[in-house]
């Protein structure tokens, strides 16, 4: 399946808990305030990529990776190739964190984008606010975001870092 790719890291402190691989993903419609990466809203950013080729550039970094993180832009644009892409990262036993603009409850309200959260553990959940940046937890850009700890699709706890 063909994603949308705005930019890979072969790895990351800085994306989640552990050394890991990130993927940032195309498009995005919300168009917060200070965002990070302005230029990955564009659902036209990057290149098209098949996802076995994005597979194939994660498996190059194992052992030394202990998870892929899904970034963006909003992976929840792209639901379908991210659950296939997720999917085979979890049969490699990595674990997968993911940041969206969408809160979760909002993730549960469509058929794919919630099939997509069963393959994610830990999901970094809200539109970032810039101006609430300064008491932002870690691993979040804005005290209003989330970091929930996923069991197949379901908030099992709010992550502790």
């Amino acid at each position: 399946m063909k994603l949308q790719v705005a930019g890979f890291l072969d790895n990351s402190l800085v994306n989640g808990k552990g050394l890991r691989s990130v993927v940032f993903l195309s498009g995005c419609k919300r168009n917060c305030k200070g965002c990070q990466n302005p230029c990955m809203q564009d659902f036209s950013y990057g290149d098209e990529v098949d996802s076995s080729e994005v597979l194939e550039r994660i498996k190059s970094n194992i052992p030394l990776i202990k998870g892929v993180t899904f970034s963006g832009g909003d992976p929840f644009e792209q639901p379908q190739g991210v659950m296939e892409l997720a999917k085979a990262v979890k049969e490699l036993n990595l674990n997968v964190w993911c940041y969206t603009g969408y809160k979760y409850e909002e993730l549960l309200e469509d058929k794919e984008r919630a099939e997509l959260l069963k393959y994610i553990d830990v999901l970094v959940d809200g539109p970032f606010e810039e101006s609430l940046m300064e008491n932002a937890p870690k691993y979040a850009g804005s005290s209003n975001q989330r970091i929930l700890e996923l069991v197949e699709g379901k908030v099992e706890t709010k992550y502790k870092v």
